[in-house]
């Protein structure tokens, strides 16, 4: 699922890169080609959008799978439940549309099933399961993102969503679960809870035959009021068993979440307990479910907390377009992928396994691996969303050459040089201990191996086979963060006008703050939707505008620092503190609208 990152070149003490700090080689290609600087924007502009709707339309299959199937078709929240959450705690969810509380946006006005953007439904797939219908978030709960634009709120597919709080998500499930408890414990709370939502339920049922699927249809199924009426009955005659789930895995993952934030977040759990939209730490996530697992087992409390990690893992998320131009290759021998590869230090070099990495976030039985098989397909040649404002021409040109000679060796498809130290908090790149590598390598096969069959486009294929050719093996699912995954990628900056804002921590504002690093502030505004055209980046000093402040001095591994001294690296020098040069920045800034 998971974060931005701009980070072209590393810096140590001296602003000397040495070699040894450099690793997974070979290094930046030099000479590498740019994007052209537009000549007519607008007529460009309105190629690319063109480009953008044919692509969705080419892949509108793919594109469902991305945006709105659930990661599992048999766990997660059963629709009915689901929908009751704000009924049985209306306090904690609001009275807006359901999503808007913790940062998901309705759906187009022609969908009329109450379930917002980034929620999948199992009984959209043609061979649901049933009778239950399970919802779950989709990759579009963090990678469909807004901006305000002159035409309104556009959706940015592939971009961020900076409203997005997964954490809050879960905090207000724990809180409404002790709502419905009504200071029962023990053997007498899951009974008065369940006994809580079934009484919501039929309610809801007697009042309203639509309540819970809006007569809503996707393709030719119909979700009618017969379709809701089954579907309340299915909940009614196994509320026992699925509200008691919901309990025991809302009430697991917060206490391991918590535990987790003990060891890995002093001084700074409160903060996290709030959440942070567009942040996540999902490698915390996804071990504090592993943890509560073991934690349930006799042996498994002798290492269930050396699984969570010793590193916070806090970042923003990222675009996730143009996967293409980072997807590793094999070197010559066939014994290690380079040249690419995924998440910020590129130890899941495999998209598959990428994809995968996000959608066994949430902890769930029986992950879909269609999901991310077709999210692998879908994004690898996602164009980027085209910016949308103005550009001026004439300085992107000049912006065009400062970039080649600063910025293009570095940022270029498919480099897999691993930049050690870049001046910024490092804990993000070592949060996967031996311990959790192990199991993760170990799940991640469970889950998807050689063998695995899954059926896509009415045809059954095994996409955890073999990558580029060779086969799959258990360690090329994850690397080992040893000296080839030690560090940050540096990645190809299309599209990186929606990335704001910047650096692996999302503690930059725009890219004018990241060239003149002595006007970073220490506090800004996040998850605004307006944009500031001038600095590029999301606005970031007025909260008029919505958004929440944020404050990168009050945990080291949300530092603004790094990306703010040049470096020298075979002998060549690169700019990176454009200080002394603002109007190059600014030539810098107006060809990066383009790209």
């Amino acid at each position: 699922m998971i974060r931005t990152l701009f980070l072209t070149a590393a810096i140590l003490a001296t602003t000397e890169v040495r070699a040894e700090n450099l690793v997974n080689l070979p290094a930046p290609k030099g000479a590498a080609k740019v994007i052209p600087a537009p000549q007519d924007w607008a007529k460009e502009q309105a190629a690319r959008r063109a480009e953008v709707r044919a692509y969705l339309a080419q892949h509108q299959r793919a594109y469902e799978w991305f945006s709105s199937f659930p990661f599992s078709q048999t766990d997660g929240f059963p629709m009915v439940l689901l929908r009751l959450v704000p009924d049985v705690a209306p306090e904690i969810w609001g009275d807006g549309p359901f999503g808007a509380s913790f940062g998901l946006f309705p759906r187009d006005a022609s969908d009329t099933l109450p379930l917002p953007v980034g929620i999948g439904l199992s009984g959209w797939a043609a061979d649901a399961p049933g009778p239950i219908d399970y919802t779950s978030f989709t990759c579009g709960a963090c990678h469909i993102g807004r901006v305000e634009t002159e035409e309104g709120l556009v959706h940015i597919v592939g971009g961020v969503n900076s409203e997005f709080n997964i954490v809050k998500f879960f905090v207000d499930m724990a809180k409404t679960v002790e709502a419905a408890a009504d200071g029962t414990t023990g053997d007498e709370r899951v009974k008065v809870i369940t006994a809580r939502f079934v009484q919501a339920a039929k309610d809801k049922a007697a009042s309203d035959p639509h309540y819970f699927y809006g007569n809503s249809a996707w393709g030719e199924k119909s979700f009618d009021a017969a379709y809701e009426a089954a579907q309340v009955k299915a909940y009614l005659d196994n509320a026992d068993a699925l509200t008691e789930h919901f309990v025991t895995y809302v009430d697991a993952f917060a206490a391991a979440f918590e535990t987790y934030l003990d060891k890995t977040y002093e001084g700074y759990q409160s903060n996290m307990l709030a959440g942070l939209p567009g942040m996540a730490d999902a490698t915390g996530v996804s071990a504090a479910h592993g943890y509560e697992t073991m934690e349930g087992k006799l042996l498994g409390r002798l290492i269930a907390k050396e699984i969570l990690p010793d590193h916070p893992g806090l970042t923003d998320f990222m675009v996730v377009w143009d996967q293409d131009a980072r997807t590793a290759r094999w070197n010559d021998d066939g014994s290690l992928l380079v040249d690419g590869g995924g998440q910020y230090n590129g130890n899941i070099p495999i998209p598959i396994y990428r994809n995968l990495a996000a959608s066994m976030t949430m902890g769930l039985d029986n992950t879909d691996v269609r999901v991310a098989a077709f999210s692998q397909e879908f994004l690898g040649g996602l164009p980027p969303a085209p910016y949308p404002f103005d550009i001026d021409e004439g300085l992107a040109a000049e912006g065009q050459a400062l970039f080649q000679d600063n910025c293009a060796d570095c940022h270029q498809p498919n480099n897999g040089t691993v930049y050690r130290n870049l001046g910024t908090d490092p804990s993000r790149s070592y949060v996967i201990n031996k311990l959790l590598h192990a199991g993760a390598q170990q799940e991640y096969l469970e889950v998807c191996n050689p063998d695995t069959v899954v059926t896509l486009y009415e045809a059954p294929v095994k996409p955890c086979a073999e990558f580029e050719g060779r086969p799959i093996t258990k360690d090329d699912i994850m690397r080992p963060l040893n000296e080839q995954h030690g560090g940050y990628n540096a990645t190809r900056l299309a599209g990186i006008w929606a990335a704001a804002p910047y650096l692996h921590t999302g503690s930059v504002p725009t890219i004018w703050h990241l060239l003149i690093p002595g006007e970073r502030p220490d506090r800004f505004v996040k998850s605004a939707l307006n944009y500031d055209v001038e600095k590029l980046g999301f606005a970031w000093d007025d909260t008029a505008k919505g958004g929440y402040v944020f404050d990168t001095t009050a945990f080291h591994a949300i530092t603004k620092a790094g990306h703010d001294t040049d470096v020298t690296m075979d002998g060549k020098t690169y700019r990176l503190d454009w200080t002394s040069n603002p109007d190059g920045a600014r030539a810098i800034i107006e060809y990066l609208k383009g790209l």
